[in-house]
């Protein structure tokens, strides 16, 4: 029975294989009939395009445009999440509030925005911003520090000077030596029962460092030359070498994992009997270390050379920032300010303009995001068992510290998982900023391909974009949903 078991996932394995094969051999012949040539060549042409903000509005190649639209989709994916969760969870706990007009009001403005579909939020949001003042000299609410407008909303803006990256390494030293603090601290509170002030503590240390690297920071300097050195000795290692140390680590990763996945199935009496999908994992784990030293010699020989060059450049960066005893501010600001270079007034290069097409989809995603997460998180304080708040509140804790102390930690167990769905919704949903104008990866792209005629090839870009983001979500939410399992004796 296990030969036949076996015989038939192969069997199957393979017709699964021979199908997607013979799918995409027929996908081909048909493009070549109608002379659709698959071709990438377009990735290091000149577009043509101008786009409306980002890293690089006049991109000198379809690849760097693209690029721009996926750091644009990064930078409103990245402030959604976080605004999302921050008033999901204050609506969420507001919507179990005693206060009647709170619960109310809470209650109202879920139920609206789930059942509003995004794409007419983010439209309403583009017609009110529109309706915003038009920019002037003594624009408001405080001028030359906080302003709207139809053209979008101004604020201060704090960013890297040139002592930042010495004034960094005091900062993580600080962090170190505040992370050894909070953790002595936590462990003589559990052992005497005596608050010691532990994140207090050890956020004051952090402090003080950051204070005194603001003076000696300069002294870092000595680090550049060091970079600098390991760049030169990375360009100087032979690719053949690189190979050879990839494939050493894939062997090595494959058999790690097989070790430890043996260690879980070890007893007291030895070594659990394998069941088959036991073989199976152990077999395709052995088969991934073998595909990807296939990869690194075979499909993709570059790999090497590109990871010794991208190390080399990352290393004399870091050299050409840190240069000895270089004097300067590590951190500067400026204040957003209103200039008239044509007929019109209009917001300058300085401070952080949020433009008008980033607010509408900004403040659509993040309201409908967060009216899922306030539901999300009621649930979970409702999960956790009545009697912990009656135990909490017995030992004269107040309801908001119970809520913080008691109640959260415990309902994140049921809170995370379909919390992490919500964040992949609010990523893919900022496809949708093509509504607004807004320039990110798909508005780009299509342009892209209506200049090109390259569909297939910027849709296999989206999709392997998004698929990435995906992916990457997913790993973050389940590396914490693993630390807060419950873990059984």
């Amino acid at each position: 029975m296990v030969v036949i078991k076996w015989i038939s996932q192969v069997v199957v394995l393979i017709l699964v294989v021979s199908g997607l094969l013979f799918f995409a051999a027929q996908a081909g012949s048909n493009l070549r009939a109608k002379n659709i040539e698959t071709s990438w060549r377009f990735l290091s042409v000149k577009p043509g395009i101008q786009l409306g903000e980002g890293i690089d509005v006049n991109p000198s190649t379809g690849a760097r445009a693209l690029w721009v639209g996926m750091v644009n989709t990064i930078r409103v994916s990245a402030v959604g999440l976080i605004l999302a969760t921050i008033l999901g969870t204050i609506i969420g706990v507001a919507r179990l509030s005693k206060n009647w007009i709170v619960n109310k009001l809470s209650t109202t403005f879920i139920e609206i925005i789930r059942n509003v579909p995004l794409l007419v939020q983010i439209l309403f949001w583009a017609v009110v911003i529109r309706t915003w003042s038009e920019v002037d000299f003594n624009l408001g609410p405080i001028h030359n520090w906080f302003m709207v407008s139809q053209k979008g909303i101004a604020l201060p803006r704090i960013f890297p000077s040139t002592g930042f990256y010495q004034w960094m390494v005091v900062v993580l030293i600080g962090a170190y030596v505040g992370r050894r603090v909070y953790h002595q601290r936590e462990t003589e509170r559990e052992e005497t029962g005596r608050e010691t002030h532990a994140l207090s503590t050890a956020l004051g240390i952090v402090a003080v460092f950051a204070a005194v690297g603001l003076l000696i920071h300069p002294l870092f300097g000595f680090l550049g030359p060091i970079f600098t050195a390991i760049g030169d000795v990375l360009d100087a290692i032979p690719i053949l070498v690189v190979q050879l140390l990839l494939s050493a680590a894939m062997v090595a990763a494959a058999g790690l994992w097989i070790k430890r996945f043996l260690d879980n199935l070890r007893t007291p009496a030895g070594l659990a009997k394998l069941t088959d999908d036991d073989i199976f994992r152990i077999i395709f784990a052995g088969f991934s270390a073998l595909m990807g030293i296939v990869l690194v010699f075979v499909i993709w020989p570059g790999l090497s050379a590109w990871l010794i060059h991208s190390l080399r450049d990352f290393f004399h960066l870091l050299g050409d920032k840190f240069e000895w005893l270089r004097t300067g501010r590590p951190l500067d600001g400026e204040r957003p300010r209103i200039v008239q270079t044509g007929r019109f007034p209009n917001f300058s290069t300085s401070g952080l303009v949020i433009t008008k097409e980033f607010a509408a989809l900004l403040f659509g995603v993040v309201l409908y995001t967060a009216a899922f997460i306030a539901e999300i998180v009621r649930a979970g304080i409702l999960a956790v068992p009545k009697g912990q708040t009656e135990a909490a509140g017995a030992l004269g804790l107040s309801r908001g510290l119970a809520l913080r102390k008691v109640v959260l930690p415990q309902a994140m167990r049921v809170i995370l998982p379909p919390m992490g769905n919500q964040y992949l919704n609010l990523v893919k949903n900022t496809s949708l900023a093509i509504a607004v104008g807004f320039a990110d990866l798909v508005q780009v792209g299509q342009t892209l391909y209506n200049q090109t005629g390259r569909t297939l090839e910027v849709v296999a870009i989206w999709m392997g974009f998004y698929l990435g983001m995906s992916l990457l979500i997913s790993v973050v939410v389940n590396f914490f949903n693993v630390r807060l399992r419950i873990v059984e004796r």
